[in-house]
């Protein structure tokens, strides 16, 4: 214990030489003017909205810090007492089994609203309007798929990871080792997403550096997880959720106050906001408007990044599948003492999540309205901070106490948040390399408790090495697009074997590794083919078109405004270095349309897994099913909860 509360207090003193340490304002909220009783966005140049931003921004370090410190010290309590009580591998992993289905379905609900839903999601309606509607409506799709198909059986055949699970017909280490790994690289991919949000958001909070943030936040995260195991994690995930569900409720309030409640004013500001308006423009790449073209209309329709309907398609297809293959959910189940808890909790959690994703998406509307779309991306390109953002506004602007104050708590809260989440993510990774491949692959099981406790503690730290560097790589990455990739590869390569597994007799290890290794690799394979990357040639094309426009003005004899001045030069700009680039792999042009590729990887990842069984068939593993099937539905041979 000596420790920990040494390693916290470092952590501590490091924060605080850094904030003392003289910085660059943080990124700017807002320029608004009052008018009446709804604030109107004003429209200003660029050069303009940037001189005013630097000079409004400045937020009360005081207040910032303060609440800042108080979520650690409030996590860091938890692990404290957490740690006492973590003695056995079954404590470090699943809590002893003894978490209620009630506090179970707060816990999935804080490790589900993270980071990516609640600034990538709010980000994302600010800046592209409906289509962030579509991210919001995969936790109906995809908790009836838990509720339905995963929870009871997982819970009932599983002991603390999917390896676990999979294993059950199977005693080879091949398919402990492939299960493992596939935990990795999915949880990487959802990690991305936090630690990105975790270093804006330290950013604007405290105005340390992304950088630092990133660092500092993965050393807390390590401590976390290091000594208080999935108890400590529960819980910090229980007090995240409620405070979530506060200040998310708190915010559409007041939003929506300021419409008298009248959702059709509300939606009315949005489609006749002249700063949204002039945004969609731009999204569509339209040089000059287009006679009775309804820009604002149009920001309230999808297919502003989803243009194919087949995207949307494709993108409910990863959500509905995906999260029941999520490595860091799964262990939830693991934590309550029988099925009818597992149940509850996901009933729980579906409620909560539900009413959460409604708040969001008014949330990001609400900050396309106040703050404009063209501030947002000026705080922050992949609009991750429009959350705060709006949050501050309402408060009182910049500079106001009740603004600052809003602002910190909502930080604060999103701190949490990815706290809760990563750790979880942490944990899943730690127990998939430390139970899967370290205890049964490498040592057949032999290794006692603190041996395998003393491992997982040191691969936890090795993860959060791996979260820090890839949280500074992806910085400029918009947080809930990363997560759905996520979602993508788990529907299509964890979810077929998981489904597979638990009700297919013939089913065998050939399946299981060959719909991992092809599903998850397939999926890497057609992101990297997909419109996700980035083409420069693409670039260049769009550039080319609007410098066309533009000369062709210029050649009539109008004269181009400031505005237009400055797109000609940035277009040209654009053409000239991107003209000749290609994509990561090389490509001038996508191979694969979507930007989702669920709709196409999804049934290849079960194609794959019922191919393996076949070629690589095994009638011992196909009579343990019956065992399976007891098992699953009964419970049978589980080992009883602790009681905590």
């Amino acid at each position: 214990m000596k420790r920990l509360l040494l390693a916290m207090t470092l952590v501590l003193a490091l924060s605080t030489l850094a904030v003392a340490a003289p910085h660059g304002n943080p990124q700017p909220v807002t320029g608004l003017v009052a008018g009446g009783g709804v604030s109107t966005p004003v429209v200003r140049s660029a050069e303009s909205s940037a001189r005013e931003e630097k000079k409004d921004a400045s937020t009360n370090r005081a207040i910032t810090l303060g609440m800042f410190l108080a979520i650690i010290i409030l996590t860091g309590v938890i692990v404290v007492k957490s740690a006492r009580s973590t003695k056995t591998t079954s404590d470090y992993y699943t809590a002893g089994g003894g978490i209620s289905g009630f506090q179970n379905g707060w816990a999935i609900a804080g490790d589900y609203m993270s980071a990516s839903t609640f600034l990538g999601i709010a980000g994302m309606t600010a800046l592209f309007g409906a289509d962030g509607f579509m991210y919001t409506v995969g936790p109906f799709f995809s908790f009836v798929t838990i509720l339905l198909i995963v929870a009871e059986p997982c819970r009932n055949a599983g002991k603390y990871t999917l390896g676990d699970i999979l294993s059950l017909r199977t005693s080879s280490k091949v398919v402990r080792g492939t299960a493992a790994l596939a935990a990795v690289v999915v949880s990487a991919f959802y990690m991305i997403g936090q630690m990105v949000g975790a270093g804006k958001l330290m950013q604007l909070l405290i105005g340390i550096p992304y950088n630092i943030s990133v660092v500092g936040v993965g050393v807390l995260l390590v401590l976390y997880v290091t000594f208080g195991g999935m108890k400590a994690t529960t819980w910090v995930q229980i007090i995240k959720a409620a405070l979530l569900m506060a200040s998310g409720t708190l915010i559409t309030f007041l939003l929506l106050w300021k419409f008298g409640f009248s959702f059709v004013g509300f939606y009315d500001a949005v489609a006749t906001s002249p700063a949204i308006q002039d945004h969609v423009r731009g999204l569509l790449k339209h040089a000059a408007p287009q006679p009775g073209f309804d820009y604002g209309q149009r920001f309230l329709e999808p297919g502003l990044i989803l243009k194919n309907p087949l995207d949307q398609i494709s993108l409910g297809l990863a959500f509905a599948l995906g999260a029941a293959g999520l490595p860091h959910l799964l262990m939830r189940f693991f934590t309550v003492p029988n099925a009818r808890a597992a149940r509850k909790s996901v009933v729980i959690a579906m409620i909560l999540i539900g009413a959460f994703m409604i708040m969001v998406t008014m949330i990001g509307f609400g900050a396309a309205i106040y703050l404009t779309p063209q501030k947002i991306i000026a705080a922050d390109k992949g609009g991750n901070m429009a959350a705060p953002m709006i949050a501050q506004f309402l408060g009182g602007g910049p500079g106001s106490l009740a603004g600052d104050l809003f602002l910190a708590f909502v930080c604060a809260v999103a701190f949490a948040t990815i706290i809760a989440v990563v750790s979880g993510l942490i944990l899943a990774v730690s127990a998939a390399v430390a139970h899967d491949f370290y205890v049964n692959v490498l040592k057949d099981g032999k290794p006692d408790q603190q041996q395998q406790i003393r491992v997982a503690r040191i691969t936890a730290i090795g993860i959060g090495v791996v979260a820090i560097l890839l949280g500074i790589a992806c910085e400029s990455q918009n947080i809930a697009h990363l997560v759905v990739l996520a979602f993508a590869m788990t529907a299509s390569s964890n979810f077929p074997v998981i489904l597979l597994a638990l009700f297919w007799k013939r089913f065998n290890a050939g399946g299981i590794v060959t719909g991992l290794i092809v599903g998850g690799l397939f999926t890497i394979a057609v992101v990297l083919a997909s419109p996700t990357m980035t083409y420069p040639k693409r670039i260049a094309a769009d550039a080319k078109k609007v410098v066309e426009v533009l000369e062709k003005k210029q050649v009539e004899g109008m004269t181009l405004a400031e505005k237009e001045v400055h797109t000609l030069a940035k277009a040209r700009a654009d053409y000239e270095k991107n003209k000749d680039g290609t994509s990561f792999i090389g490509l001038d042009a996508p191979l694969f349309p979507l930007k989702n590729p669920a709709i196409l990887t999804v049934p290849v990842g079960f194609l794959a897994a019922i191919m393996g069984t076949f070629l690589f068939g095994n009638r011992r593993e196909e009579e343990k099913f019956a065992e399976l099937y007891v098992r699953q539905n009964t419970g049978y041979g589980i080992s009883d909860a602790v009681d905590h």
